[in-house]
């Protein structure tokens, strides 16, 4: 079936129907692209992970988050929402992207988010690891300008150089800052728990103190303090910036 502009959303497969282990292998078992005239949030996986230090595995990501989601419910009783029935969401498949050349992978991808983009749909992207940030950053900003980022994470990707690289899943908010990709006054890392090879390459002048970042540490025993999130964020939406949000599973299981 595919939807026409003036239908409702098409929204994933009803469970009631369809067993959650059986239907499409879509992100929440919902359409894709090419099943509904328009899109107004893309979801999209981007399976790479040579950008990594240490473990690879990141690249089987999005596959993983789709088959998980089948068990994703379309209504909040808590919220009171129901977003599939109010957003036509959509999979828009993966970024076949060049797992042995970084420069080229990092291009592809942000090609993509642009043609993705193009006609005001948003974006989940499904990674991968963190150096698909850079990309997409610089992707948005052609658009929208600098952007506000909030990014929950164990570390604060913000290192220079890996061995001399400088696109790795450690440097992309590095990257990012020196291209001016970035609203510094609307930029916070949050859950920051992760150790360090020193103090001045956490909050020294040639991280923290040059580059104006924000960071909320987690506490042993809570993933961290919300108001230490909400605080400064809070009014996001009266500047009319866009923000970027970067969710890694570190954030809330330690790396």
């Amino acid at each position: 079936m595919v939807m026409t502009s003036s239908q409702q959303p098409l929204g994933p497969v009803d469970a009631t129907k369809v067993p959650r282990y059986a239907g499409p292998p879509t992100f929440a078992r919902l359409p894709r692209t090419d099943q509904v005239t328009h899109t107004d949030v893309a979801v999209v996986g981007i399976p790479f992970d040579s950008g990594v230090s240490y473990r690879p595995g990141a690249r089987f990501g999005p596959q993983h988050i789709r088959a998980a989601s089948k068990l994703l419910r379309t209504y909040h009783p808590r919220l009171d929402v129901e977003p599939f029935a109010v957003h036509q969401v959509a999979d828009a498949g993966d970024i076949a992207v060049n797992p042995f050349d970084i420069a080229e992978a990092i291009t592809t991808i942000e090609r993509a988010s642009d043609e993705l983009r193009d006609g005001g749909t948003k974006l989940i992207t499904l990674g991968g690891d963190h150096t698909i940030a850079l990309p997409l950053l610089r992707s948005l900003h052609r658009d929208h300008g600098p952007i506000s980022v909030l990014h929950f994470d164990a570390h604060l990707d913000t290192w220079d150089t890996y061995f001399g690289a400088p696109f790795t899943h450690g440097t992309p908010f590095r990257r990012a800052s020196e291209e001016g990709l970035l609203d510094p006054e609307h930029y916070l890392h949050v859950g920051i728990e992760s150790r360090v090879f020193g103090r001045v390459l956490l909050w020294g002048a040639t991280v923290e103190g040059a580059h104006g970042w924000r960071a909320a540490c987690a506490r042993p025993v809570e993933i961290f303090v919300p108001s230490a999130v909400t605080e400064p964020v809070e009014g996001l939406e009266a500047y009319g910036v866009p923000v970027h949000v970067l969710e890694p599973v570190e954030a809330a299981v330690p790396a």
